[in-house]
């Protein structure tokens, strides 16, 4: 019997994936895995116990990798379950900077009589402009800056693109080589890249110099890739017309909400920072936030952890690399969970060998630092070995982070 705690409300359409062998436990103590969605984990205890951590999203900000790495603890997340309901976000976010929704709603719900003639009257100032024929820069061309191009496209927008891993794929773009080549060219530019040290204010000074001064750019990705006083420095002096972001921070939340107080106070400078926290529209952290990506998100991550924990199998693990020998059936399998091995199914095999245990076949691969190896193991090896037997495996060898055995 597996033990599953939730650190969140996990859907019902992930949770019911669990049959007869699991149990939903509060004793995160006591767990063999957890799901977790935006709780931070940084500062849990980790229990010798668990061993399998599945985050029903794409993002892991908020788990502490390579210390669950280093406990040989395998950290799952669910790239792609959420990906068309950000997609549908950053197209709405295109739609409220080019037609200036947010201030049109504003300036309508202010109108408390003769609205008819008023909106006739002031309806003028809040003219837009459409997205068809518009220049769309799509950075990051994975599972979500994939559906935007395909989407942006279909509804007349010129595509272009940078991933630096890009491997093919996206018919309607037009590939750039670097994002100083592809940010002159845009009218819309999205961002779809992890935060990670190398990407962490990417968008700074020196970016938003190579941007059009009435180009939007859209952050629906992660707030950490953006420099938040380059940023408003840029739209204070008219170098991007918009900034739209699923992530409101302190600093953006003070531009925004010092614009209606500074165009009242009616000196020059006032009116220009009013004018910057205006071109700033922050959502709530929507973009996985719909019915349907909530169950594709909880789905995959049971799924991915269920894999794990009855097969051996790691797939979409974002601190061990993907091994997957298919349904165990019947079989035995034994996991080595390694740190500074470079050919774990060697290793694997040596280590197995050295201990009279016949394999059937075995595989392995690195990501990293980090190793994994899986090995099913022969009819006549399997049945005699006990989980305190493979456990025993590992005395005395650093390199062996933990013991897996899948029966």
């Amino acid at each position: 019997m597996f033990k599953i705690a939730t650190l969140n409300k996990i859907s019902s359409a992930g949770l019911s994936l669990l049959d007869e062998k699991y149990t939903v436990t509060d004793e995160i103590a006591a767990a063999d895995g957890i799901l977790v969605r935006s709780q931070d984990m940084h500062s849990m205890e980790l229990s010798r116990e668990l061993k399998a951590v599945a985050r029903a999203g794409a993002g892991v900000n908020n788990i502490p990798l390579d210390k669950c790495a280093d406990q040989g603890i395998v950290v799952f997340n669910t790239p792609g379950a959420n990906a068309n309901a950000v997609k549908e976000l950053v197209l709405a976010g295109m739609l409220l900077a080019a037609r200036n929704i947010p201030g049109a709603l504003d300036w309508a719900a202010s109108l408390k009589e003769n609205v008819g003639p008023a909106v006739e009257k002031g309806k003028s100032q809040f003219a837009g402009s459409e997205i068809l024929g518009k220049t769309l820069g799509v950075i990051g061309l994975g599972a979500i800056g994939r559906k935007v191009a395909a989407s942006a496209h279909a509804l007349g927008m010129k595509i272009i693109g940078y991933d630096p891993y890009y491997a093919g794929g996206v018919d309607e773009a037009i590939i750039c080589s670097s994002v100083e080549e592809l940010l002159p060219q845009c009218d819309y530019v999205t961002i779809h890249v992890p935060a990670t040290d190398s990407t962490r204010g990417m968008f700074n000074s020196s970016l938003f110099a190579l941007m059009k001064p009435s180009a939007v750019l859209l952050n629906f990705s992660r707030d950490k890739l953006v420099n938040d006083s380059d940023l408003l420095q840029a739209l204070r002096a008219g170098k991007l017309a918009a900034y739209v972001s699923d992530f409101p921070n302190d600093a953006l939340a003070a531009a925004r909400s010092r614009a209606a107080g500074d165009e009242a106070a009616g000196d020059e400078a006032a009116c220009d920072e009013a004018a910057c926290g205006r071109r700033i529209i922050l959502l709530p952290h929507l973009g996985a936030s719909t019915e349907e990506a909530e169950e594709n998100c909880a789905a995959m991550a049971v799924k991915q952890t269920r894999d794990y924990l009855e097969n051996g199998n790691i797939i979409n693990s974002v601190n061990f690399p993907r091994v997957d020998m298919g349904p165990r059936g019947d079989k035995i399998r034994l996991g080595l969970l390694l740190k500074n091995v470079q050919d774990p199914a060697a290793f694997a095999g040596e280590l197995l060998s050295a201990a009279s245990v016949e394999t059937a076949a075995v595989q392995g691969a690195v990501r990293g630092d980090y190793a994994y190896a899986l090995a099913e193991l022969a009819a006549s090896s399997a049945a005699a070995l006990s989980s305190e037997s493979a456990s025993g495996l590992a005395q005395g060898d650093e390199r062996i982070i933990r013991v897996m055995l899948f029966k």
